[in-house]
């Protein structure tokens, strides 16, 4: 049964914070105890935040009057870019000017290099594995204490993050420290295989093995980069190992999972170098964005795909009375996620700028706003909500039917491991098309099996991402092993006759200056 809970307005909200902040004024306190810099009310003293995110990342805005989403907690809808709402919540809330300048990047890498440049930054959203390098190069900024006490109102991360993904965020360290400590989670997600019912059975497409099934031979795409195409490559040969009974069974199974992921050892790239190269031989093509349109156009049957793309893809061919699936790898499945960080040469010890930099990542992370982020952007936010059922509600609104209807086959999934951190807490149960379990809401919200054999692969430090780098290079390029002998002799056979006519060529041309 759904909780719902009356939540303050917004503008009573901001009034109780006003005064708040006043009585500290007038009190004379200069301390940050209540959870609030202290921070002059001047016009013309603007805090400038850079943000820098990835393309087409957050709500821009200008929904259409009929987008509304309707939920028991009011009326959601995008009027404006997500970042320029937070320029008035922040001067209402805090009585301070902050001017965000929001610009974009199209890959880690990218993002990498610009700062590698020189372009400064307060704030970023990496992915998980380029937060790890940061951390471990020390370039960010770790959050106040502050931004963790959840007494304070306007601390909607902390309170409202997913106890599975803070959970994941406090046990992994890099360096001896967690990644909470440096990092907020934004979107999350997995990695699986979106595919054609009429095509592919549920059972072949559950297993990294699909991309080199010689039955879906230039049928299926596979990612085209070398972290994710490494992952399948590594549940594939590992895939005996990682189902079988001794190896799940075993107390230390998500540590062991998490070791076997991410093998780098000479070994392994070289069995992982095998197998993406019988899987280059066999897929249609090595795709980073087009395999939403392959599959979509009946191109292939197939396609690896992040779990927020799955979802896209789904939506558009279902437009077009095409339905497909989802199904993530008995092996194990990839969890990625992209976090917020502050960087040390945009924050520069500048408290003022690091409250805004905070305030942002909270403001983002409200219920509300993580709905909205959520419906313009397809991934699935690390938001659950705490105590504000905003969260769940939308999915509901999604997803939920009716549990006497007669349209459809109804079942249970319970997302309890996600919003509570109880896998069996009955208040966090979706009554839902029991399809939707293979199919967008099984892309969004995988279920607390798959998660259960879910890992984060690591960060690759300077030797290992020049090893992984130099097999992908052999990957991507032409696998002369797998030349035919025919096509052997066939050249052979060209060179030689090559070589006669230039040599033939020669003996004329002497023959000419003789005469």
């Amino acid at each position: 049964m759904m909780r719902f809970k009356r939540t303050v307005s917004r503008r009573a909200l901001s009034a109780k914070i006003a005064g708040a902040f006043w009585a500290v004024m007038f009190a004379g306190m200069t301390s940050y105890g209540t959870g609030l810099f202290d921070v002059a009310a001047k016009d013309n003293d603007v805090v400038t935040l850079r943000v820098c995110n990835w393309e087409e990342y957050i709500d821009e805005g200008d929904w259409d009057d009929d987008e509304t989403i309707e939920l028991p907690e009011g009326d959601i809808i995008g009027v404006n870019p997500m970042y320029k709402d937070f320029e008035q919540w922040y001067y209402d809330t805090y009585h301070q000017k902050v001017k965000v300048e929001y610009s974009c990047f199209g890959t880690n890498e990218e993002l990498y290099n610009m700062l590698s440049l020189g372009n400064e930054y307060d704030v970023v959203c990496p992915s998980e594995y380029m937060i790890m390098k940061l951390m471990a190069e020390d370039q960010l900024v770790p959050f106040s204490d502050t931004f963790f006490d959840e007494s304070v109102d306007e601390n909607y991360y902390i309170k409202g993050v997913s106890p599975f993904i803070r959970n994941a965020f406090e046990t992994n360290e890099i360096n001896g420290e967690t990644w909470s400590k440096y990092a907020a989670g934004y979107m999350w997600g997995v990695t699986g295989i979106v595919y054609n019912p009429q095509e592919v059975s549920k059972e072949d497409a559950s297993t990294w093995n699909i991309l080199t099934d010689k039955r879906y031979f230039r049928r299926v795409t596979i990612k085209d980069n070398v972290r994710d195409a490494y992952f399948a490559a590594v549940g594939a040969i590992k895939g005996d190992l990682l189902t079988s009974d001794d190896f799940i069974n075993d107390p230390d199974y998500h540590q062991n999972l998490a070791t076997e992921m991410n093998d780098l050892s000479p070994e392994n790239l070289e069995e992982a170098l095998d197998y993406l190269q019988k899987s280059r031989d066999n897929v249609y093509s090595f795709e980073t964005d087009s395999g939403k349109a392959d599959m979509m156009s009946g191109k292939v049957v197939a396609g690896y795909q992040w779990s927020g793309d799955a979802v896209y893809t789904l939506d558009q061919a279902e437009e077009d009375d095409f339905y497909l699936n989802f199904a993530v790898p008995k092996e194990s499945t990839n969890l990625y996620f992209d976090g917020w960080v502050m960087l040390k040469k945009g924050i520069q010890d500048d408290a003022k700028k690091q409250q805004a930099a905070e305030a942002f990542i909270n403001f983002v992370s409200r219920p509300d706003n993580a709905v909205r982020n959520m419906y313009y952007i397809g991934y699935t936010s690390v938001i659950s909500g705490g105590d504000d059922n905003t969260v769940f509600d939308y999915l509901d609104y999604n997803y939920g039917v009716d549990d006497e209807s007669e349209d459809v086959d109804v079942m249970e999934y319970p997302l309890g491991y996600f919003f509570s951190g109880d896998a069996d807490d009955p208040d966090y149960v979706l009554i839902t098309d029991s399809e939707q379990a293979e199919r967008q809401l099984g892309a969004q919200y995988p279920s607390d099996d798959v998660m259960n054999r879910s890992a984060v692969m690591r960060y690759f430090d300077t030797e290992e991402n020049a090893a992984v780098n130099r097999m992908w290079i052999e990957v991507r390029c032409y696998n002369i092993k797998n030349v035919p002998a025919y096509i052997w002799v066939v050249v052979v056979v060209a060179v030689i006759a090559a070589i006669a006519v230039l040599i033939r060529g020669k003996i004329v041309e002497r023959s000419m200056k003789r005469k």
